[in-house]
């Protein structure tokens, strides 16, 4: 947008979501009067009254003067939010600018040194980690990401320092609002195919998010994974600034894409894996850092690593990145833990919940939970309680959920999530559960509140359950973790 954005007054439709609820919470950090709506009430709607933001439950034109005074502003989700939308209508109707979150996100950046965070997976993960990272160096960084940390409990801040963070999202293209002097890329694989209609226009909005870094800027990419190293390729082809992250064999296998951090040494060690990478930034010498994390699975260390060389890149020292890192907890409903059961006939079984929702994140997140319980030694199984989410990446990607579900022992899938879709005649769940692996056990359960029974019954004890998905199944761990504690002995 080439003209700026009155922000005094803003309202915010869908407020409670995790996007919104971090762009309002910046806004009244920063002293703007914040009003908003959302379809029911919850945990972070009440952080935000909390705050000082007029939220209404439902929607309603009415809602655009809850702070007496029409807004100047309507931040509202195309995606999410129909154009029927009754506050949508009025603002129009009034002459009220409508902008999505990303143009919100966009101004709020203005003036400050920009890390972006792009990929298909891992955004979340790695946006969170750099976060962390930039704390402990003492940068006190503004962030905005799509899941809260589990140590700030929170998913936005405004702070004091001269870089902003933020996860630039691809899924409607918003990732093209943004100017980063730092943009990363996890990963490319097609996704979202509802929206860009085929593969080569997916691919194409990471080159052109790559066109938007400012001059003197650098472009970050994974070189571990082919699809982000030929968008680095191709960068440097039209001059950008461009360093690549991941495996010593990675970097072999792309000579020409500068290694400015390179993964020299990953031993699990119980609960940790204990990381050394070697960062080679432009114009300095060599230098390697060491840190212990705590969060499983190779895609972890990869996330890591990015978030070390871009962390280096905004200013920080490698050292108290490497600080930062160690001391990271996770981000919720990433491999987040819920609970144990310790007595009874499931003893020793551990329930964690995990929002990842496309095969590639499915099978990154199982292999996490294969390679834990196997370091343990004590022949736990994997159990997956797994919701599809939206129809048109269930057709789209049914075999290859099949494939990354059978790396579970068990599995419990259950309807479909729809969101914001209708359903397709012929597109279930069954189409996943009739070609996983035999050897693993499945059942279909259409009933959700049935869920933790059917979990039950396919879980032995010492066992590692996951709930895991986009859409409800959160609610289910707690529901699980209750039935495994709460049942009579045989």
């Amino acid at each position: 947008m080439t003209q700026t954005i009155d922000l005094s007054r803003v309202h915010l439709i869908g407020i409670g979501g995790s996007g919104m609820s971090g762009v309002a919470h910046i806004l009244l950090d920063r002293g703007a009067v914040v009003t908003g709506s959302d379809v029911k009430d919850s945990r972070p709607v009440r952080a935000l009254r909390t705050q000082g933001a007029q939220v209404a439950i439902g929607h309603a034109k009415e809602n655009l003067e809850l702070s007496g005074q029409l807004p100047t502003v309507v931040v509202t989700s195309f995606a999410a939010i129909p154009k029927d939308n009754p506050e949508l209508v009025a603002a129009t109707e009034a002459g009220i600018p409508v902008i999505r979150r990303s143009d919100l996100l966009g101004e709020l950046m203005e003036g400050y040194t920009q890390l972006l965070l792009a990929g298909t997976h891992g955004k979340t993960s790695t946006t969170s980690m750099a976060v962390v990272a930039l704390q402990a160096a003492g940068l006190d960084p503004s962030f905005a990401i799509g899941g809260q940390l589990n140590r700030a409990g929170t998913n936005a801040h405004h702070g004091a320092g001269k870089v902003f963070v933020a996860e630039a999202d691809e899924s409607d293209a918003s990732l093209l609002r943004y100017k980063p002097n730092v943009a990363v890329i996890t990963n490319i694989e097609p996704d979202h195919l509802d929206f860009f209609g085929t593969h080569e226009a997916y691919f194409k909005v990471f080159d052109d998010f790559a066109d938007r870094i400012q001059p003197g800027g650098h472009l970050v990419v994974c070189l571990d994974d082919e699809f982000a190293a030929r968008c680095g390729e191709r960068a440097i082809e039209r001059g950008i600034n461009v360093l690549g992250y991941g495996t010593a064999e990675a970097a072999a296998r792309h000579p020409e894409i500068p290694a400015g951090a390179v993964i020299t040494a990953e031993e699990a060690d119980g609960s940790y894996v204990n990381t050394t990478v070697e960062l080679r930034l432009p114009g300095k010498d060599p230098q390697e850092v060491h840190y212990r994390l705590t969060v499983p699975g190779r895609h972890m260390v990869l996330n890591s690593a990015a978030a070390t060389l871009a962390g280096a890149l905004v200013g920080a020292d490698p050292a108290k990145l490497a600080d930062g890192l160690s001391d990271f907890t996770g981000v919720r409903r990433r491999f987040e833990f819920t609970g144990q059961v310790e007595s009874g006939p499931f003893t020793g079984v551990r329930v964690y919940d995990d929002y990842a929702h496309h095969p590639t994140e499915v099978a990154a997140v199982l292999t996490a939970a294969r390679d834990k319980v196997v370091s343990e030694g004590n022949g736990a199984r994997v159990v997956v309680c797994f919701q599809p989410h939206l129809f048109s990446r269930t057709e789209a990607f049914a075999e290859e959920f099949a494939r990354a579900l059978s790396l579970a022992d068990a599995c419990v899938i259950l309807d479909i999530y729809g969101a914001r879709e209708t359903p397709v005649e012929g597109v279930t769940s069954r189409i996943i559960t009739d070609r996983i692996n035999e050897d693993t056990v499945v059942r279909l359960e259409p009933d959700f509140s049935a869920a933790p029974r059917t979990v039950a019954a396919v879980t032995k004890p010492g066992d590692l359950v996951l709930t895991m998905g986009a859409g409800t199944v959160t609610l289910l761990a707690p529901e699980i973790l209750s039935q495994l504690r709460e049942q009579p002995e045989a």
